[in-house]
Order: C-alpha cells, then sequence, then structure tokens
C-alpha cells in the first residue's frame, strides 16, 4: 500500500526463498514495498550482504538513522546470524527482548528471534510468529483466544491466548507434496504428460480433484493417509483420475491430512477464531478444506509481516509506538 507518511522504520521479511523489504511510516502503514528472489537459499552473487543493500540501500542512501528490522529465515541456523529462539508462550515483548543485533557493514540491523515450544518433541518456527504479532495489532479482538493456520513449505497452527503464542504444532505439507510431485512414483503422470516442466498454459487447479483428496482424508479416520497416498496412482491407473489432475488430489489428500491431524490433536475442545494468514491463493484452497470438514466461520488475513515487524519495534523501542494505533494496521 502506498503512503505519504514520513519513513520511521525498513522492515524485511526474509525467509526460504524470497525477500521483501518494507519502508514503514512512523503511524505504522506501508509507504513502499520491494520484493526480490533473494531468499536465504537464492542469494546474489555478493551473499547477504549485497542482498541486504540492494534492498535497502536506496531508503537508507535518503535516510541512514533508520532502524532496520528482518524476520524470518535469515536468524536462522543456515541464515545471515543466528537469533536464538524465545520460549513459548510469547508475545511482542518477548520478541523484542531477544532481537539480536549486529552490524552488517552498512549499518546495524536486528534480527527477530524464533520461537520454540520445548518439550520432549520441541516445535519451531520463524517468521510466522511475526505475522501472528502483526494479526493480533491488525484486530485486537483475536488476542483473548484464537486460532492460526499459516499454510505454506511447512505449515504451522498456533493457538493464541492473552496475547500470546501458547502452543504451535508444524505440518511439512507443502514439502511433502513437492517431494512426492518430483521425486515420486506419484507425481510420474503427471511430469509425463509434461516433461520438460515447461509447459507455456498456467496450470488450473482441478478443484473437483482436490476436493476427492480432502474428501478421502477426511475419511481416513485415525489412521491416516498412509493407507491412501496410492490411490493418487491407482485411481489414474483405473481411468477415474486424468494426469493433469493427479497432482490436485495429492495436494487435497495432504492439505485434507493436515487438516484432520490438526483438528483431531484439539481433541474435541472447541475451536477458537480460527485465522488463515499467508498466500492469497493457498489460503483459498485451506478455507475450502476446512469447509469440507465442516469448519466455515474462518477469516482469511492478508499480508500482516510489516505490521508485525512495527509492532515488535515499537515493542523494542526502536520506533516510536506514540502515533500507532491497531486501525493503523488495517491494510497492512
Amino acid at each position: 500500500m502506498a503512503n505519504s507518511g514520513q519513513p520511521a522504520l525498513i522492515g524485511l521479511d526474509w525467509g526460504t526463498s524470497s525477500l521483501r523489504g518494507y519502508l514503514v511510516a512512523a503511524d505504522g502503514s506501508v509507504i513502499e514495498t520491494i520484493r526480490q528472489p533473494w531468499g536465504i537459499q537464492h542469494l546474489p552473487s555478493g551473499g547477504y550482504a549485497e542482498a541486504y543493500r540492494g534492498v535497502t540501500g536506496a531508503w537508507l542512501s535518503s535516510r541512514p538513522d533508520l532502524p532496520v528490522l528482518a524476520s524470518g529465515m535469515v536468524g536462522s541456523r543456515q541464515g545471515w546470524r543466528e537469533a536464538a529462539y524465545v520460549d513459548c508462550p510469547a508475545d511482542a515483548a518477548s520478541f523484542a527482548a531477544g532481537l539480536l543485533r549486529f552490524d552488517t557493514g552498512t549499518g546495524p540491523l536486528a534480527i527477530v528471534p524464533g520461537l520454540m515450544q520445548r518439550g520432549r518433541l520441541p516445535e519451531v518456527m520463524r517468521g510466522e510468529e511475526t505475522q501472528i504479532i502483526g494479526a493480533l495489532a491488525a484486530d485486537p479482538t483475536l488476542a483473548a483466544r484464537s486460532l492460526f493456520i499459516l499454510p505454506g513449505t511447512h505449515s504451522k497452527w498456533a493457538v493464541v491466548r492473552a496475547g500470546r503464542i501458547e502452543r504451535l504444532q508444524t505440518f511439512m505439507t507443502g514439502e511433502l507434496f513437492a517431494l512426492l510431485r518430483d521425486h515420486s512414483l506419484l507425481g510420474r503422470p503427471a511430469r509425463e504428460a509434461d516433461p520438460t516442466g515447461t509447459s507455456a498454459a498456467p496450470h488450473t487447479i482441478d478443484a473437483a480433484a482436490f476436493r476427492q483428496g480432502v474428501t478421502v482424508a477426511q475419511e481416513s479416520g485415525p489412521s491416516g493417509i498412509a493407507g491412501r497416498l496410492f490411490t493418487t496412482r491407482s485411481l489414474w491407473l483405473a481411468g477415474d483420475l486424468p494426469a493433469a489432475a493427479s497432482l490436485d488430489y495429492l495436494s487435497g489428500l495432504l492439505v485434507g491430512e493436515e487438516i484432520r491431524s490438526g483438528l483431531a490433536a484439539r481433541g474435541g475442545e472447541p475451536l477458537p477464531p480460527l485465522v488463515l494468514s499467508g498466500e492469497a491463493a493457498l489460503c483459498d484452497r485451506y478455507r475450502e478444506a476446512l469447509g469440507i470438514f465442516g469448519v466455515t466461520d474462518v477469516r482469511v488475513l492478508g499480508d500482516t509481516a510489516a505490521a508485525g515487524l512495527w509492532t515488535i519495534a515499537a515493542a523494542a523501542g526502536l520506533v516510536s509506538a506514540a502515533a500507532t494505533s491497531p486501525g493503523s494496521f488495517a491494510d497492512a
């Protein structure tokens, strides 16, 4: 969103595959956004420093005093610097207290720590915590009690209570789909239908095949989809599933299994307000899948990373929160 306010913060949402920079005004609204494919696995030849300068350079040249705050995999063990996890439960103040600060060579940078849920089977997140904090700033009514689903390579389910991220669970739905699509027998029919993977025509989602996969996962019950994954191939062999639709069926199976398992883990506990946050098309798929499971009261939020970065920066004293109100983040 464009804004004519005075810049007060540069926020970086720096993940595995992409880097987004936000120039944020003193009221928390976004003045300008820059997107580059410079995630931590796809850096330019000059590495982190070149990517950092490429996104922040023009902004810092005119305002070298601007604080810069980053979140995401840039703070992971494989990132630029490792920002130690804070323990769950946590809120904006917890993340602000755990900021990692260092000199990039072209000015100071602070990195938001990730979140760790300790125990016999630990859980972690990096980047999603900032999106959740941003969502809570945009709609404070979610702070009392809510359930966030953040679809992606590693989907996260996070319970928020009293303004704190209380517990979380990870589902490797996106990564499993990519592995099965590219390196298994299940993806072969679609690969053979387009062996170069360079079809000029954009993929049109087969909604019926996706819904069929979700339904099969729903019907699998407590046993899950382990014994039903192969139906992606057997339905094709039987002539009941076109090769071009097989990946949408597989996607439905995996998304449906995530939802089945996530809901089952609640042990019948009533659902709090449910929020989907992430890429719009992916959230739409999850909303459709949730509907098949009878969950229809779902709110879909857009990009809340900038609002989260601003909120954490304000809690850390990097920016003044005096002019900030929840309504400032409505369009972030």
